[in-house]
């Protein structure tokens, strides 16, 4: 076993290696980036003071409404008996497939000056600036919120509420005493996870922003446009900000609320009238969130809007010529490499944090869920600041590195809960039996764990296909991915082919969850075999 145990160690000692040059090290050599700044100067400007009020105040705005749709939709499915809810679900959740930048497209295409429904209703509707940051904010936020709270209404406990009607206790009072305990700690989790995303997002901002200049906006236009990294470094720190305020509030807060195990599952009470209502609110969110793509589809085909209507394949043979196949080529090189070797690290390093306990796991464990405090901005700008020099600058592998990191706490932490609640007792007798550690994970955990490791394939591959913040620095001719077009034709006047994009973007990530699904099906049933 002292093999084995040496073994492991040169193991661990990899991955600290590895989250240190690709986590760590870029941040250090971020922060040294600001020693040649006049950080005062750039805190005081009228440009990044107005800007951070700009960012602070739609932010808000925007959270709160989807943290509200969010639990009125998670309510509707969870304490209803209304049909097909898992179909519901993942209609409501179809806006996480397609970029940012998109849903601030399709609000363009809807609402813009010449827009779809601006036209056909007449609408005195400016979509641009405020408001229309708000609402594409909601629409890429409003499906994380709902999943998070939909998971938190799942596994509420009836029993309290069996009790509480028993001593006769009103539904006011059931709410006040069990309700509000039990969401208190999760609903603090699900604002800042809300308000961290929308904070950080500049794809919605630079599509419907306007003149309304938001934190990462401002960002990019100092890096991208004036090469001024110095002062971009001071606001990223801005913009990591709350993310690492919700980190530390995670990792330290102690108030477990009303959390506990489930002793019995939630009972809902037949009644034709609420499931009415929940199925009409149901719908009609659906209705508005699908808008946008329906519009993707209606654009794509139409030869050129509003000037010509007339059905057309003109759009896909036109960004066909501009090399969507080759930009398509490298999102999908980078997406099934960063799946494949995002998947093998976070599995091994959760093998570690979560099984065997010491202070290097402890560690270990902290370093990987930093990573979620990191916003994509930020990771590609210290990226573009600690390799430039390297021989992967420039090439499609920094891509695959920065994107395996900016993802990487999730599927981290899909791992590590998976291996958590599998047996503490197989190490004692896989040692007691003389089983070396991969054997044990080979032929133990690994088919345990095979439907999560499908859903964290999932993750990195559906993020990379989207993601245009961490490669926005790094990315070139030769190894943009497909999903930077959106914005390049946007600014070509080639809505059309912005359109064609997302929709393809859509189809292969429906593909994948829809091979996910039936992955996971196939694992189901051999496990019960």
């Amino acid at each position: 076993m002292r093999k084995t145990s040496k073994s492991a160690a040169v193991v661990k000692a990899l991955l600290f290696i590895f989250l240190a040059v690709t986590v760590v090290c870029p941040l250090i050599a971020m922060l040294f980036t600001m020693a040649e700044v006049d950080i005062g100067a750039v805190l005081g400007s009228s440009m990044f003071l107005q800007a951070t009020l700009n960012s602070f105040v739609v932010t808000l705005t925007a959270t709160i409404f989807s943290i509200l749709l969010a639990l009125i939709l998670a309510w509707c499915l969870s304490r209803s008996r209304i049909k097909h809810k898992n179909i519901l679900a993942v209609l409501l959740t179809v806006p996480m497939l397609i970029p940012s930048i998109s849903h601030g497209m399709g609000l363009v295409i809807l609402l813009g000056s010449n827009g779809i429904l601006t036209n056909l209703l007449h609408l005195p509707f400016d979509i641009y600036g405020f408001w229309g940051i708000v609402i594409g904010s909601i629409l890429y936020s409003f499906p994380v919120a709902f999943l998070m709270l939909l998971d938190i209404f799942q596994y509420e406990d009836y029993t309290p509420y069996e009790s509480a009607q028993v001593l006769g206790i009103p539904k006011w009072n059931q709410f006040t005493s069990i309700t509000l305990p039990y969401l208190r700690k999760p609903m603090i989790s699900v604002f800042f996870a809300t308000f961290t995303l929308i904070f950080t997002d500049y794809g919605v901002p630079l599509m419907v922003g306007g003149k309304y200049q938001t934190l990462p906006m401002y960002m990019y236009n100092e890096v991208i446009g004036q090469s001024d990294f110095g002062r971009g470094t001071v606001v990223a720190l801005v913009l990591i900000t709350p993310a690492l305020v919700a980190f530390l509030f995670d990792l330290f807060n102690k108030d477990v609320g009303n959390m506990s195990f489930v002793s019995r599952a939630f009972q809902v009470r037949p009644s034709r009238a609420r499931d009415i209502l929940c199925l009409c609110i149901t719908i009609l969110v659906i209705i508005l969130v699908i808008l946008p793509i329906v519009a993707f589809v209606f654009l794509t085909f139409v030869t050129k809007y509003p000037l010509d209507m007339s059905l057309s394949l003109e759009n896909i043979f036109q960004a066909m010529d501009l090399n969507a196949l080759g930009y398509l080529g490298n999102s999908l090189v980078i997406a099934v490499i960063t799946s494949l070797v995002g998947v093998a690290v976070a599995y091994i390093t959760a093998t570690f944090t979560s099984r065997i306990k010491s202070k290097s796991s402890s560690l270990l464990h902290l370093i990987s869920i930093l990573t979620l405090a990191i916003p994509g901005l930020v990771l590609g700008l210290s990226y573009a600041l600690f390799f430039q020099k390297s021989f992967i600058y420039g090439t499609i592998t920094i891509l695959i590195l920065v994107n395996s990191i900016h993802f990487f706490a999730s599927p981290y932490l899909m791992a590590y809960n998976a291996l958590g609640k599998i047996n503490p007792n197989f190490e004692p007798v896989a040692k007691t039996l003389g089983i070396k550690r991969w054997r044990l994970i080979k032929d133990v955990f690994l088919p345990q764990t095979w439907g999560t490791i499908l859903e964290m394939f999932s993750y990195f591959f559906v993020n990379c296909m989207i993601t245009i913040s961490a490669v926005s620095f790094l990315s070139n001719s030769d190894n943009t991915p497909i999903a930077m077009m959106i914005p390049q034709f946007e600014a070509q006047m080639l809505l059309e082919c912005s359109a064609f994009v997302s929709l393809l973007i859509l189809i292969i990530n429906i593909i994948i969850k829809i091979g996910v699904y039936l992955g996971k099906k196939v694992c189901k049933k051999r496990n019960l075999a």
